[in-house]
Formats: C-alpha cells, sequence, structure tokens
C-alpha cells in the first residue's frame, strides 16, 4: 500500500504540471488506474507494479497518439465489432494506424457494468505497438476505458 501511495502522489504532482503532454498525462493516470487495479487483484507490491506498468502503456497509447477521430473508431469498435474480429483504420489525420481485435462482452461482477476487452496494435511514427485494454458502459451507455 505504500508504493500505491507514492505512485497516486506522483501522479497528481505530475498532473499539476502545466509542461505535461496528452501522452505523459494519459501515462500518468494509466499508471495510476493500472496500479489500483493490480493492488485490488494481486494485493502484493508485484501487482501493483505491474498493473501500474500496463496501465502507463495503455494510458501512453490513448493519452498521446489517439486523438478524436481514433477513440471514436475504438468506440465504434466496442459498440459493434464482432468478437474476434479485427477492425482497422488509419487516421486521415496523422497517419497512425489501429487494429482493435475485440472479445465478447461480459458483466462485470463488482460493477455490474457490461464491460468488452481487446486487443489494440498500433503504429505510431513507424512503430509497431501492443497493448489489451478494457472499456466498460457508463451509466450513460457510453464505453469508458477503465
Amino acid at each position: 500500500m505504500k508504493y500505491l501511495s507514492i505512485v497516486l502522489a506522483c501522479v497528481f504532482l505530475f498532473s499539476l504540471s502545466s509542461c505535461a503532454t496528452k501522452g505523459q498525462t494519459g501515462a500518468l493516470g494509466g499508471a495510476a488506474a493500472g496500479a489500483l487495479i493490480g493492488q485490488a487483484i494481486g494485493h502484493n507490491t508485484g501487482a501493483t507494479l505491474i498493473g501500474a506498468a500496463v496501465g502507463t502503456m495503455l494510458g501512453n497509447i490513448v493519452g498521446n497518439e489517439m486523438d478524436k477521430y481514433d477513440r471514436e473508431q475504438l468506440n465504434h469498435t466496442y459498440e459493434r465489432g464482432v468478437s474476434y474480429q479485427r477492425s482497422a483504420w488509419v487516421n486521415p489525420d496523422t497517419g497512425n494506424q489501429y487494429m482493435v481485435s475485440p472479445q465478447p462482452a461480459y458483466q462485470n461482477p463488482n460493477t455490474s457494468r457490461i464491460c468488452r476487452r481487446a486487443e489494440i496494435e498500433a503504429i505510431v511514427d513507424g512503430k509497431p505497438q501492443k497493448t489489451y485494454s478494457t472499456a466498460c458502459r457508463d451509466e450513460y451507455g457510453s464505453w469508458q476505458l477503465q
């Protein structure tokens, strides 16, 4: 729990920084969320650190690389994508490429919300990246990355 407090304090301090980029902010938010989830699942420092690492990677991709167009495409994939069938797009403004393979929807036993996990492969500035994300419907029916 000590490490979790340190991670959250760092996230708070960096989020106050006016010079943080979208990617840094996304990575920090992802690290915090990942650390919380890792701690909740594993109840140990190792799980917290793994959760923070995974959250950082996902947060960086979403925060830094995905603009509004990409987030809309990702939301469409969560909403209408056929399970295990890849949806792909190229951002017309950035040239970044995304391939998303959604998995079947399920009901989260803790929140009772409908959630869906997806594998995201991206080519950003010519560099391939791969991560997994989970999104759940909020009370308004919109998909929110977890």
